[in-house]
């Protein structure tokens, strides 16, 4: 392996080990001095999360929460029966490789948390190596440190399929900045079977064909601005594989459920409606509203009726869900300024698709989770803060780690947080 394989995996294995042990000590921390969230056990009632003694079960809190339940459901039944068209929303790839990795290790639990561990280890080294390629080499360092170290980054150990995601939606984008177009189509399409924005990534891989930046040839010169810089050849079609992959899950899921598009119909039992960037009005109401019970400071009236629960809490929670998207929003702006087309475009799209479809009771719900895998965000993050100087980057990796300790100790203790 070259020196730049070696470093990048140098990079990636201290950014990993030690986000890792800060999101297991602050899990186990949580649990062990607040302890479980009330009526914890009605979350799992079938106990798929807790299948060990109390001392693993307690050992495991941090990557068997919320989401984890669904996963584990999938892994060890399938999508069974039309009862199940909930679980249409949860994509296959996933809980396939927890149930596979899982049966050498005899537990589903045990196999998903391996899985997330180890795709999570080689998304670092894949995104040092692409934010290199883009950003130089202390830049790059900042980018995985900001993606480990985001507040919400227990999900990539958890049992969960962003780190799953994270590594195939990178693999894609390296193999086509690398000019690997058939690399880049089959990762994409698994990326597709992994998460319902797998399929956006065509968009950036069509660019990245197009436009460039590529290396495997040059650029030709002149022309409109809109004009491609680099001729149409029949690798193009190695990009059609992408939505098979998502073609692929809709056939198989009408097979099973008798509803081919069940993936799409679930959003709505899951309490989710299209109202085109409604997220971001919405969202801004809900904070506003949060505001207003906290600076009243009294449970009465409810300022935001729609959640339902303790108002002060569904207000710090509607606050920090805003938070996040205010930081999504200038960070968007940012990576279409300052990085190729290509980085930008697949972040607006996959933002604008998730601010497209708000929840009733929580405008922003899940937002958090699914910024957290749109590493041209951080890596445009990253870029800004190395033009600030070194000390610029380490509080606001310091300042997100301190984020991340807090937002897991919830987590784990089973108090939602996105």
């Amino acid at each position: 392996m070259d020196r730049e394989g070696n470093g990048s995996i140098g990079e990636a294995w201290r950014a990993f080990w030690t986000s890792r042990v800060a999101v297991w000590a602050a899990g186990l921390l949580g649990v062990l001095w607040l302890g479980q969230a009330p009526g914890a056990e009605t979350f799992d009632p079938t106990g798929v999360t807790r299948p060990f003694s109390r001392f693993a079960d307690l050992l495991l809190a941090p990557a068997a929460r919320w989401d984890a339940v669904w996963y584990l459901s999938i892994a060890d039944d399938g999508y069974s029966s039309a009862a199940d068209h909930a679980k249409a929303a949860f994509y296959p790839l996933y809980p396939l490789l927890a149930k596979v990795v899982g049966w050498l290790f005899g537990s589903a639990l045990l196999g998903g948390l391996v899985v997330s561990l180890a795709c999570f280890f080689g998304a670092l080294v894949l995104l040092h190596k692409l934010a290199r390629i883009e950003l130089g080499e202390r830049d790059a360092r900042t980018t995985i440190l900001l993606v480990a170290f985001f507040p919400s980054a227990f999900f990539f150990s958890a049992v969960y399929a962003e780190s799953l995601f994270l590594l195939l939606s990178v693999g894609t984008l390296l193999a086509a900045r690398q000019g690997r177009w058939a690399a880049a189509g089959a990762v994409g399409a698994l990326a597709a079977l992994t998460r319902n924005s797998g399929v956006i990534l065509l968009l950036p891989v069509l660019l990245l064909f197009l436009y460039g930046p590529r290396a495997d040839r040059e650029a030709a010169g002149g022309g409109p601005w809109w004009k491609p810089r680099y001729a149409i050849t029949p690798q193009i079609l190695w990009l059609a594989l992408i939505p098979l992959g998502l073609v692929a899950f809709l056939v198989y899921i009408g097979i099973v459920l008798g509803d081919p598009f069940a993936p799409f119909s679930a959003q709505e039992l899951w309490g989710r409606h299209l109202v085109p960037l409604g997220g971001i009005w919405d969202g801004a109401r809900a904070a506003w509203l949060g505001l207003r019970q906290i600076v009243h400071g009294e449970s009465t009236p409810v300022y935001f009726g729609e959640a339902g629960g303790d108002p002060f809490s569904v207000a710090g929670q509607n606050l920090m869900l805003f938070g996040f998207l205010v930081f999504a929003l200038v960070a968007l702006v940012g990576a279409l300024r300052r990085l190729p087309l290509a980085y930008g475009a697949y972040a607006l799209v996959a933002l604008v698709t998730t601010l497209s479809y708000p929840v009733d009771a929580q405008p922003l719900m899940s937002l958090p989770r699914f910024v957290l895998v749109l590493f041209p965000l951080q890596m445009w993050l990253a870029r800004w803060l190395g033009e600030r100087g070194d000390r610029g980057s380490e509080r606001a990796i310091a300042i997100s780690a301190v984020l991340l300790g807090l937002m897991t100790a919830q987590f784990a203790r089973w108090g939602f947080v996105a």
